[in-house]
Formats: structure tokens, sequence, C-alpha cells
């Protein structure tokens, strides 16, 4: 039983469920950002232009889904190995990776895209007019009067992986899930809601392999010298906060709120912690895990940071479920099943832990330095579209990879809080908030 085949019926049920939401039109579609805050869409959302418009069988969607969270883990891999390339799965994804999209405008006069958010990536990436494996929603590059290509002397040429100086411009490729992605360095003015951040560097993208880019690009939130909060420092003083919409929610609008201002002021924080090895992940010290009221028998090693290997706990928005090293994941499925007494446990797929009566478990708790984080049943339980059948939506991590000593709080464990990053004060919080 893998890891990837119980992210793949996961992520089944949800569309199953959605299906229904997606029978009405969201009526905030067409609402303006304001200020500094954005809203954030579901990419299966009625306001998204990427979900799905053909029915797909059951097997078409497995082999899909499979091979949509597999380049997630590759590409987690090969941050933390140091390599410039991983493998390209096979198959096809229904959905991109991430899976929540904001509204940018890039340009003058300005072009609207949408863009992917990405909390464990660094820089930019916008496909450009003549981008070769990209979607027909392009960036003209052109017809913008403050687009500048950046050279190969510049300073910000030494930040992107494996730069290359063929010609006069700064060109690079990166591997991003089963996408490779050949680029030049560029710069132009962004805005954000009713922002503008002149002179933002980011990768024009001309070739792209693979499935896993997004359709119109991407926005890295990480903690990089290329990434949002470095290159708008001095507007947004390295503070963000993001709130995911549940994928239950009709509308699907959460929020993305930059810089100080509406942000909330009683929160409980926890310390983040530094990884030059996987430089652009939020690092965070996971003390234990509570069920219920018990504090599940962990072993420390399980949660231990150690940026030689790569251990420890991170947050990320492009995961759809909750990975724990394997040793956590097992004592707190243990833990569940041993609430539930002599009620039958099956498996749905690749879920192991799943009933067809009412699962007695009312919370999961995260317990991190500082601030613990609990969890409703809609935060750790996915259900059937039909509601028989609920199952423990996490998942123990990939043996014999970079990420089997790695434990990721994902975006179904996200959903409907408030997560506030203050990367000068090294700080990440967590608040409960309905923001669907």
């Amino acid at each position: 039983m893998t890891t990837i085949t119980l992210l793949s019926v996961a992520i089944l049920l949800l569309l199953s469920s959605l299906a229904q939401g997606l029978r009405h039109p969201a009526s905030g579609c067409a609402a303006v950002d304001k200020g500094s805050n954005l809203q954030v869409f579901h990419v299966n959302s009625p306001c998204s232009p990427f979900s799905s418009k053909t029915h797909l069988s059951w097997e078409d969607s497995v082999l899909q889904m499979q091979a949509n969270d597999k380049s997630r883990l590759l590409y987690f891999s090969s941050l933390v190995a140091g390599r410039s390339i991983v493998p390209v799965a096979s198959g096809r994804a229904v959905t991109q990776n991430p899976t929540y999209i904001v509204r940018i405008k890039i340009g003058t006069p300005a072009q609207q895209l949408l863009v992917a958010l990405d909390t464990s990536n660094n820089a930019a990436w916008i496909p450009c007019t003549g981008c070769a494996g990209c979607s027909s929603a392009t960036f003209n590059a052109a017809k913008s009067t403050s687009f500048k290509p950046l050279r190969c002397g510049s300073p910000q040429c030494g930040q992107v992986p494996n730069p290359s100086c063929g010609g006069a411009s700064c060109g690079f490729n990166v591997t991003y899930g089963s996408s490779t992605i050949s680029a030049t360095l560029a710069q132009d003015n962004i805005t954000l809601a009713t922002d503008s951040v002149h002179g933002y560097t980011f990768g024009c993208v001309g070739k792209t392999t693979g499935t896993s880019f997004p359709a119109q690009g991407l926005l890295g939130l990480g903690r990089g010298p290329l990434s949002l909060l470095s290159q708008s420092n001095s507007l947004y003083k390295s503070i963000f906060s993001y709130c995911l919409p549940s994928y239950k929610s009709i509308n699907f609008s959460g929020s993305l709120r930059l810089g100080p201002n509406s942000q909330p002021i009683r929160i409980k924080t926890t310390q983040l912690l530094q990884n030059p090895t996987r430089s652009s992940f939020y690092y965070v010290n996971l003390l234990a895990i509570r069920v219920g009221r018990k504090v599940v028998d962990i072993p420390a090693s399980a949660f231990a940071f150690d940026p030689n290997t790569g251990a420890g706990t991170v947050f990320d928005s492009g995961t759809v479920f909750t990975s724990l090293v394997k040793q956590a994941y097992l004592a707190v499925r243990n833990e569940v099943r041993r609430r539930m007494r002599n009620a039958t446990v099956s498996s749905l797929g690749g879920f192991d832990t799943c009933y067809t009566v009412p699962i007695s478990v009312p919370t999961i708790t995260f317990m991190f330095s500082g601030m613990n984080v609990t969890l409703p049943q809609d935060n750790f339980l996915i259900r059937s579209s039909a509601g028989t059948t609920a199952c423990l939506a996490m998942a123990a991590a990939p043996d014999g990879t970079a990420n089997s000593v790695l434990n990721v709080i994902a975006s179904f464990q996200q959903q409907n809080h408030r997560i506030l990053i203050d990367a000068a004060k090294s700080k990440l919080g967590v608040a409960r908030e309905t923001c669907s």
C-alpha cells in the first residue's frame, strides 16, 4: 500500500464530492481584489478555468491522480538531494499542482493571469507568448513597455538554478514535479490586488514538458531571494497569511493577505527553522500528536529536525494530504483504530482506516513548540460523496526516498485555518477561520 495510491483515492473522493458544488456558478468569481488582499480559489472551483470539463472513468482518474501525486513527491526529493533533474512521471493530470490559484496582473498595460500559489517554491514562473508546451493563456512581453530581459552578468542570474549564458539573456532550466521548464530571466511590473511591485524578477517560460507546470504560471511564496517575500520586502515586510477554502464550499474563495495590515493580532505562533538544504521550506518544530485527549506514543526521532537529511516538519500548500514519518503515522492510525473498538475497519483503495459507522475521534491535535493546532473531523477525515464511508485522510511518508524522514502538514489539514508567515521574525502562526 503506497502513499501515492492513498492520495490518489483521496483526491477521487474529493472530486466526486466536488461535482455537487460545481453545478452552480460561484457568485464571487467576478469580485475585485482590494488593497493587499487577493482571493484564493481552488483549481476545481467554478471560478477556475482549469477545472475538468470531461467525465473520466474511475480507472483513468486513478492513473491521472497517481501521476500528479507522484510528481509532487519527486519535486520534494529533488530539493533535498540537490539534483537538478528528476525522472518524468508517466501519465496525465486532471488538476495542476499545486491546487490553489490567485489573480495577478503583469506588464504595462497590465495582462491578467491566474497563477498557482506554492509556499515551497522560491521564484515566479510566467508562461510567455510562443512558449512550447504552455497553455493558450500566456504573457505577451512584446506588448509590455516595462518588460526587461536580464543579462547574464546580473546579480539575479546567479540566484537561479543551472543558469546558462549562451546568449545575452540569462537562461535557466529547472524541474517541477513531472515538468521540465526552460526560461529566461526577466523583470516587469506586477500588480497584486491594488498593490504594484516594480521591476519584479521572474522566469519568462519558453518551453515546458510534462504535466505539473501550472497552466498560467506560478507565484513562489518560499523564503529564497527571488520569492515574493524577498522582492517585496519594502512593501510587505516579509509577512503574509493565507486561508485555503474547503473543497466542499460552493464558492471556493479563500484569501491571501500580503503585508502586516489586517493580519490576526491574537494568534499563537511557533518558531520557523532554517534548513540550507531545503531553503524555501517552512520548517517548524513538531513535538507530539494528540488523538482526542491522548498524546500518542511517538519517538522524538520521528519529529527531529536535521538540516543534513532534510528531516523535520514543514507546512506546504501544494501537497493535498498530510504525510507523516511512518512511525508517527502508524501510531496515530492505531490509536484511531483502538478508539473504534469492535467496529469493522476496512480499506478503500489505498486507505487503510475506513469505517461505515460514525468515527468516535472528535479531534486530532498537532503539538508544536509554542502552539497547538486542533483539527476537527473535517480536517482529518475524507468522506465518500454518499457520506456512507469515512477514512483517515493522512498517509505514511514513502519509504526509500528523501521524504521518508519528512512530515508535511498539507492543504487538506490547513483548510479553514489562517496560516500566518512572518519571515522577518521567523514565526509561523495558525488560527481557526472559516474562509470558504
